[in-house]
């Protein structure tokens, strides 16, 4: 990025003369005073703390100006200050002009699993033909599409855009923000059941996704789900992918290992496509990939490649070693009833010498239905293939009693969120060096602090 503030204030519509600050040349935009580099613009949001609060900061870390909330107190003297109505709105309107005067290709992703790992398989393709930018880590709601957006390079053909959300109107905005020229959609699970109540009314809100879509787009979806299919307006062209011959891009022999997934893609049965992650339900967020690949004509073969060395945003799905050399598959970021369902399907299909363990922690934003969610994972748990549960969290005490009548005592375990520490100790004290260990939850149970308590030596 390089924008002078003048270009800046006249792409927010701030009204006063700004010529004055024509040599002040603007590199990158941040939010966070604390991530602020010389030559950044400082966008001081008004949310749980109040952004206005931090100008200090980001003038010490080398701001060269900074949106200021009109009416707004406290206004530093003597610096650059762009005065604009709304410093959300003013960020959103950057994001608008900036995404125009770099033109980049954009594709929006959106689901209720598999977002992050579909667009950083996304983002692999993509960039075999052309220079690539994704969305970083988790930035994915309305301040993080305008953050990803402002903090492309100038040279930037690809956007991949990751977007998620938690209630009506979220992705609306965002996709009318953002105009894919690509939306996809990576399936309808339970999450943020809580607030929509049922998944036909998930589907409603990820549908808001084309939203913006522009006049040529395209939306690619998972065609095997009836609430996706039943929704796309007939005037929207689509690109399909699943596990079915009506599919436009289906999967056959399918093989799945503890890290590493093959398969064939129709319609090129003569191409071998690996992931380096385990589970088959990886398979449908590669064929999105492959979907949005093949739409920007990129070979096969590159897209096979491409797949094959991906690098995963972390704390999705990763094995790692404990400090005794047990195996732990941690992915503590976020946790559904499909998702799992999904894992456990794959990681009791994995082969040991030890036993199999799980650690199940609350997965949240179930709403009224919680209980009975949290409980039905039973029927994916059994004796013969997991030898030991632990569970925590208040709603995970439903699936402890749906589990007593076929675990031992020595068998189940139960902790509440304050006895985390606890559960971790006593992990470590049953983990053996040939054990295969899940640990999956909601982000908010903070998991990572057990997976790396358990790699760390004593």
């Amino acid at each position: 990025m390089k924008m002078t503030l003048e270009e800046v204030a006249k792409a927010v519509g701030a009204e006063a003369d700004y010529s004055q600050w024509q040599n002040n040349i603007v590199t990158s935009v941040t939010f966070d005073s604390r991530q602020l580099q010389p030559g950044g613009l400082f966008v001081p949001l008004v949310a749980q703390r109040d952004g206005h609060d931090f100008i200090e900061s980001a003038i010490q870390n080398g701001a060269v100006g900074s949106f200021w909330q009109k009416g707004h107190a406290h206004a530093p003297v003597d610096f650059p200050l762009i005065e604009v109505a709304d410093t959300q709105a003013a960020f959103e309107q950057l994001a608008k002009y900036y995404l125009h005067k770099v033109n980049p290709r954009v594709i929006a992703i959106t689901g209720s699993n598999g977002k992050t790992t579909t667009k950083d398989m996304i983002a692999a393709v993509l960039a075999t033909q052309s220079n690539t930018c994704k969305t970083r880590a988790n930035y994915n709601n309305e301040i993080g599409v305008p953050y990803t957006i402002l903090s492309m390079d100038t040279n930037t053909e690809n956007l991949v855009l990751e977007m998620g959300m938690d209630r009506p109107g979220q992705l609306h905005k965002m996709s009318l923000l953002a105009e894919p020229d690509i939306a996809v959609i990576t399936m309808i699970g339970e999450a943020h059941i809580e607030f929509f109540g049922t998944r036909a009314k998930i589907a409603d809100a990820k549908m808001e996704i084309i939203d913006g879509l522009k006049a040529d787009g395209t939306l690619v979806f998972d065609g095997d789900e009836p609430l996706l299919r039943e929704r796309v307006p007939e005037e929207v062209q689509t690109r399909t992918f699943g596990q079915h011959e009506i599919d436009d891009i289906s999967a056959q022999a399918v093989v799945a290992e503890k890290k590493q997934t093959t398969f064939v893609a129709s319609p090129w049965p003569e191409v071998q496509f690996s992931v380096p992650l385990m589970g088959a339900y990886n398979v449908m967020n590669a064929l999105a990939a492959i979907a949005v690949g093949d739409l920007i004509h990129v070979p096969s073969k590159q897209m096979a490649g491409a797949l094959a060395e991906f690098k995963l945003t972390a704390e999705r799905t990763e094995w790692v070693k404990a400090a005794n050399g047990a195996d732990l598959l941690s992915d503590v970021y976020n946790s559904n009833p499909t998702a799992v369902k999904e894992v456990l399907k794959n990681f009791t299909a994995i082969q040991t010498n030890g036993h199999r363990i799980i650690v199940l922690g609350d997965m949240l934003e179930l709403g009224a239905q919680s209980a009975e969610l949290h409980a039905s994972l039973a029927e994916s748990i059994q004796p013969q293939q997991i030898q030991t549960v632990f569970l925590i969290g208040k709603d995970m005490q439903a699936l402890y009693h749906a589990l007593q009548d076929r675990y031992s005592e020595h068998q189940l375990h139960y902790y509440s969120l304050a006895d985390k520490a606890l559960l971790t100790v006593d992990l470590k004290d049953a983990i053996q060096p040939d054990d295969m260990v899940l640990l999956k939850a909601s982000h908010g149970l903070h998991l990572e602090d057990v997976v790396a308590e358990l790699q760390a030596s004593n």
